[in-house]
């Protein structure tokens, strides 16, 4: 038997990380008193949940995430690791619990996103609308963004999100138009693009959106979704690398090279955003506290 003939390579091994998605451990003061006071009350955050690569640098600059509305989403996108399937009541004391961590934590900017809640009349926009003032009564000099599903596009429904003001309003389109049935099944490009729109024709002062590359995109969509996302008065823009949170998600296609990256911000800055963060580590909130200036 010859054994010098390489073995064939299975269609769903996963690619090497490349040497730029090294991640340091978080280290810091700041970041170790946080930890603390996060394991000592049980604060559940999205940085630590999600074990996000800048938690130590956002941590350190009064910056986390929080997630309201429960674990476990409506839809099932091919990239995310949360749990599908059906949501558990809710939780009507969660926004005092929000605004108490936030309060505890002694949080410059937070960041509030949620799970998908299709089952729910109102797809959840109440308890968002309600976190978004108890955080405010109880953390008046805390700036919000509020990173928010597409509510199905309805509009009363986003409206209550409006009439809260956050400093920035986010919707994620996550990809790009050929990839959005594959990415995010039950989501539709040109809905997140018209939420956007309404967002800022109605008041909000600063919108934004996020994309993941290495699902197989080309040059050209990448483009064209920043165009699109221009058109629709977005200020602000994150740009990362897909990782796969398990072997049941989509794979990465390709690794984006630092030298892409710093192309599209390039190009996203000469199309007008106020802000790019474009690097493979960027998540959603990535320097979101620079992004409401």
């Amino acid at each position: 038997m010859n054994t010098d003939v390489a073995p064939v390579k299975s269609k769903t091994e996963r690619k090497p990380k490349p040497k730029w998605l090294r991640v340091k451990l978080p280290t810091g003061k700041k970041y170790t008193e946080l930890r603390s006071l996060v394991d000592k009350y049980d604060l559940h955050t999205i940085c630590t949940s999600g074990s996000c690569p800048n938690m130590g640098e956002c941590w350190s600059e009064g910056t986390a995430t929080f997630m309201i509305l429960g674990n476990v989403c409506t839809r099932s996108c091919g990239f995310c690791g949360v749990k599908t399937g059906r949501p558990e009541t809710v939780d009507w004391d969660e926004p005092e619990k929000v605004a108490r961590s936030i309060k505890l934590m002694q949080i410059k900017h937070a960041v509030v996103t949620s799970v998908d809640r299709d089952d729910l009349k109102d797809m959840g926009s109440i308890i968002w609308a309600e976190t978004v003032k108890a955080i405010r009564r109880m953390n008046p000099e805390t700036t919000l963004e509020t990173l928010i599903p597409d509510f199905q596009g309805n509009e009363r429904n986003i409206d209550r999100i409006i009439e809260v003001m956050p400093e920035v309003v986010s919707h994620n389109m996550e990809t790009v138009k050929r990839l959005t049935r594959e990415v995010r099944i039950q989501a539709k490009y040109d809905r997140s693009l018209a939420v956007l729109k309404y967002l800022k024709d109605n008041g909000i002062r600063r919108t934004k959106s996020g994309i993941m590359l290495g699902l197989g995109e080309q040059e050209e969509e990448v483009i064209q979704t920043l165009k699109d996302l221009r058109e629709a008065g977005v200020d602000v823009v994150t740009i990362g690398q897909y990782l796969q949170p398990s072997k049941k998600h989509l794979p990465v296609k390709q690794f984006i090279t630092p030298d892409q990256f710093k192309k599209y911000e390039e190009i996203g800055l000469d199309l007008g955003f106020r802000h790019v963060e474009s690097s493979a580590l960027v998540r959603s909130s990535y320097k979101a506290q620079k992004h409401i200036n």
